[in-house]
């Protein structure tokens, strides 16, 4: 009997949390999906729950959505496509942004992985030849 139909939710949650399962309940007070048709859900008052198990965050949202053509966040689909890119062109500005030609989005992921300044990051990079598998493994 696996669902739990007649389960005490006290008993169920404490199960989860045995097994790495940590549930929380969010306050939302509206939650909007974006659909590339250019038809948005809205949900107002929804009960929202996040689950994390082993590090993967899993949301669900419990309501009945209303469909709207746009939910006033984006401008619709096409200003959502456009939103989207001007942020990738600010990364591939920004990707060699210095002399040395390492990518800033290399120095981000050794920096985060490694615990490590992003000035440290990149030493480590010049030092490792651009790999960062490498920097990140001579930083640990």
């Amino acid at each position: 009997m696996f669902g739990g139909g007649g389960m005490n939710p006290r008993k169920m949650k404490q199960m989860m949390k045995q097994m790495g399962i940590d549930v929380e309940e969010l306050d939302a007070e509206r939650v909007v999906i974006e659909t590339a048709d250019g038809d948005d859900l809205v949900f107002d008052g929804a009960q929202v729950t996040k689950m994390d198990a082993q590090g993967q965050e899993t949301y669900q949202i419990v309501g009945s959505p209303d469909s709207v053509a746009d939910a006033g966040g984006g401008g619709g689909a096409a200003s959502a496509v456009e939103g989207d890119a001007d942020p990738a062109l600010d990364d591939a500005a920004d990707a060699d942004d210095s002399d040395d030609g390492i990518p800033e989005e290399d120095v981000k992921l050794v920096a985060q992985q490694a615990g490590v300044s992003k000035e440290a990051a990149r030493e480590a990079l010049e030092a490792a030849n651009g790999e960062p598998a490498r920097a990140i493994s001579d930083l640990q």
